[in-house]
C-alpha cells in the first residue's frame, strides 16, 4: 500500500513537471507555426520535457537516478525495438505503393538525394539506397538524442510507476492517453500533420496509432527492465516513418489518409500490435 501511494505521488509530480516544462515550448512552436523553426530546436526542447521531468521526479522522491532502467538490457529486446517499425512500414507503405494509393518513388525526393551527392557517379536508385541505409544506421544513433528525451520520462519513469498501481492493460492505455494528449497542441495549432488531412481525422488516426504502439513500448520497458529498447523503438519509428518511407512516397489526394502517423495504415498496424502485446503483457504490472 505504501509503495502504491509513493508511486502515485511520483506520477503526480511527473505530470505536473511535464506540463510546466512543456508550456513554454508549446508557446514558441505555436507562435512560429512550424515544428521546423530554428532547425527544430523548439521541438527538441519539447521532446526533452518528459525526460527532464522524469529525472527531476526521481531525484525529488528517491534522491537518486537509480531505478529508471539505465542498463542496456538483452539484445533481443533492442532488436525487436529496431525492426518492428521497419516491418510495419514495409507492410503499410508497400500496400500503398502496390495498390496505387501512393506512388513510388517520389521523384522530388530522388532529385534531392542525388543533388546531395553532386560528385557521385552512382545511379540515382543506388544513391537513394545509400542514403536510406545511412539513415537507418548512423541516423538511428543521432536520433537517439531526441528519442531519449521523451523515453527517459514516459517509459523510464511514468510506465514503471503506473505498473506498480494498476494492470498492464490500464498502464498501456493511461500512459498512451497522456502521451497522445501531450502531442495534440502540435496537431491542432501547428503543422504536425500531413497537408490535406482534416485535423479531426488526423487526431483520430494518430490516437489509435499511439495507443496501439504504446502497447509495445510498455511491454518492452517492463519485460526488459531497461528504457533503452523504448528509446530505440521511438528513434526507429520516427526515422523510418518520417525520414524514409513518407518522403519516398509520391502522394495523390488519397495518400495522406493512408500513410504517416495520421493515416489509417499505421493506425491499423497499431491495432495489430495492441492485440499481440496486450496478450503477451497480461501478467506484467499489478493485477488487482
Amino acid at each position: 500500500m505504501q509503495d502504491k501511494s509513493k508511486a502515485m505521488r511520483k506520477i503526480t509530480t511527473f505530470l505536473i513537471l511535464v506540463l510546466a516544462i512543456s508550456i513554454p515550448f508549446y508557446y514558441m512552436i505555436i507562435r512560429s507555426g512550424s515544428l521546423q523553426t530554428l532547425g527544430g530546436i523548439y521541438v527538441l526542447g519539447l521532446m526533452w520535457a518528459p525526460g527532464i521531468s522524469g529525472l527531476l521526479t526521481q531525484l525529488i522522491h528517491e534522491h537518486s537516478l537509480r531505478g529508471m532502467g539505465w542498463k542496456l538490457g538483452k539484445a533481443k529486446y533492442l532488436l525487436i525495438a529496431y525492426l518492428t517499425p521497419l516491418i510495419y512500414c514495409l507492410v503499410v507503405y508497400g500496400i500503398t505503393w502496390i495498390t496505387g494509393l501512393g506512388g513510388f518513388p517520389n521523384p522530388d525526393f530522388v532529385t534531392a538525394v542525388t543533388q546531395a551527392y553532386p560528385s557521385s557517379t552512382l545511379a540515382p536508385a543506388m544513391l537513394v539506397l545509400r542514403y536510406c541505409v545511412t539513415l537507418a544506421t548512423i541516423g538511428v544513433l543521432m536520433g537517439i538524442l531526441s528519442g531519449a528525451g521523451e523515453e527517459i520520462g514516459w517509459r523510464g519513469l511514468f510506465v514503471p510507476e503506473l505498473a506498480k498501481v494498476t494492470s498492464f492493460t490500464k498502464t498501456v492505455f493511461i500512459s498512451g492517453a497522456v502521451w497522445t494528449v501531450w502531442h495534440l497542441p502540435l496537431i491542432l495549432f501547428a503543422d504536425y500533420s500531413l497537408p490535406g488531412v482534416p485535423k479531426a481525422y488526423a487526431i483520430v488516426m494518430f490516437t489509435i496509432m499511439v495507443l496501439g504502439i504504446n502497447t509495445l513500448f510498455s511491454w518492452l520497458r517492463l519485460k526488459s527492465g531497461s528504457l533503452w529498447p523504448a528509446v530505440l523503438l521511438h528513434t526507429s519509428h520516427n526515422l523510418f516513418v518520417q525520414s524514409i518511407f513518407t518522403p519516398l512516397t509520391l502522394q495523390n489526394k488519397l495518400t495522406p489518409f493512408v500513410i504517416d502517423e495520421f493515416g489509417a495504415g499505421l493506425a491499423l498496424a497499431g491495432i495489430v500490435l495492441a492485440v499481440v502485446f496486450l496478450r503477451k503483457g497480461k501478467y506484467l504490472g499489478q493485477t488487482s
